[in-house]
């Protein structure tokens, strides 16, 4: 009887990581799959296709800051709470803007809601899951990249034909139900199934900028977050100039599912990767070599490259971001984070931007994730000097 209590004990903070890490990533990765309706219809160049998708991830590094402020003076349940809300309606009004400067609008919005949620997160592991933190930053960083899959996967063969191929539609469907989550977040903080977080000690505002590994740390996300996001953005143009562009919806869904496979492994494997250096060295060389794959690839190997792209970016991405909770106590963990975003998520807007810019100005459209495999180099170089990545803060 004690081992069940247990288990539903821990079941439903466990759920409800999951589900809210869901949002983290889903409203962006509909975007991908909806790009050549949305070209079609408002007659976007290539660098503003890439940006619709890209943009969010500018906002997560600009949002980080303010987000972890406003967790500060608000705690971080009604900073998530808030955050959910606004992300349901921004969202879902991406697809009622009649012209691209309100598209756009809403994008940033999009983004800003996100970047609110993403550092209240690891604040949340370690009020809710504090015995098995790997665990639930495993948990809720498995539900962001399910949200990535279910996005990117299932918008073109499952939602859009729901929709009767309204692109309009397609965001509304996919955002709304968050609504749903915030709401389940609510009702279980209000009735002593997760802890509310009242009397805690007060979040630090500002992250540790002095700290080196916070910058190694920051290209490392950079890395792994520029090479998912920019191959989503341009694996349209890739195809295309590959002669397989009729394939693009199954290579999102192989592309995706690989983070669907990867996150899975990290629940199981959770504790025996995160916290530790050597499995980060190993995904930094991973990403950089899956990318040369896809760049220089041709027929199924572009595939198979993407392939262990998408595992290699996952795995990274849940063990960078889950060591915030291993080596920084509750107080220090959403600056950690907001520091952290804010620098990977930058350059994960702006490296992919510059290869559509390389494409848009150049013409040649397998320069367009050159400049992810730049960043991807620079990792690997941050990996092997951040020899005391795994350290606790002091």
């Amino acid at each position: 009887m004690r081992t069940v209590n247990i288990l539903r004990s821990r079941a439903l903070p466990l759920v409800l990581l999951w589900f809210a890490g869901l949002y983290l990533r889903l409203p962006i990765l509909v975007v991908p799959a909806l790009a050549p309706s949305i070209e079609a219809d408002l007659a976007l160049s290539q660098t503003a296709l890439g940006a619709l998708t890209t943009i969010p991830v500018l906002m997560l590094s600009l949002g980080a800051l303010p987000g972890a402020l406003l967790i500060a003076r608000a705690g971080p349940l009604a900073a998530l709470v808030g955050a959910l809300v606004l992300l349901a309606l921004v969202s879902s009004l991406r697809g009622l803007a009649p012209t691209v400067t309100l598209l756009f609008a809403g994008t940033v919005l999009t983004g800003l809601a996100i970047a609110i949620m993403q550092p209240s997160l690891p604040a949340m592991v370690l009020r809710w899951t504090p015995t098995y933190t790997a665990l639930g930053s495993a948990v809720y960083m498995n539900g962001m990249l399910m949200g990535e899959f279910v996005g990117a996967g299932f918008t073109l063969p499952i939602t859009l034909p729901l929709v009767e191929g309204s692109w309009r539609w397609a965001f509304a469907v996919w955002s709304l139900p968050a609504l749903l989550v915030a709401m389940a977040i609510v009702l279980a903080a209000r009735f002593g199934r997760v802890p509310a977080g009242s009397g805690a000690a007060p979040a630090t505002a500002s992250p540790p900028w002095r700290m080196p590994r916070l910058w190694y740390l920051g290209v490392i996300l950079g890395a792994a977050s520029g090479g998912y996001f920019g191959t989503n953005a341009y694996l349209a143009t890739i195809l295309t100039d590959q002669g397989q562009g009729e394939r693009l919806a199954t290579y999102l869904f192989i592309f995706n599912g690989a983070q669907v496979v990867g996150s899975l492994s990290m629940i199981v494997l959770a504790r025996r990767l995160i916290g530790r250096r050597g499995p980060i060295v190993v995904m930094a060389w991973a990403v950089s070599l899956s990318l040369v794959g896809v760049i220089l690839g041709t027929g199924w190997f572009t595939l198979l490259a993407a392939f262990l792209l998408g595992i290699a970016t996952c795995v990274q991405l849940i063990q960078v971001v889950g060591l915030v909770p291993q080596i920084a106590s509750a107080k220090q963990a959403s600056a950690l984070s907001a520091g952290l975003f804010s620098i990977g998520y930058c350059l994960g807007f702006f490296v992919p931007l510059a290869g559509g810019v390389l494409v848009d100005g150049l013409g040649n459209p397998g320069l367009a994730l050159l400049p992810c495999l730049v960043l991807a180099a620079l990792a690997v170089v941050a990996a092997h000097r951040a020899t005391d990545v795994t350290s606790p803060l002091r």
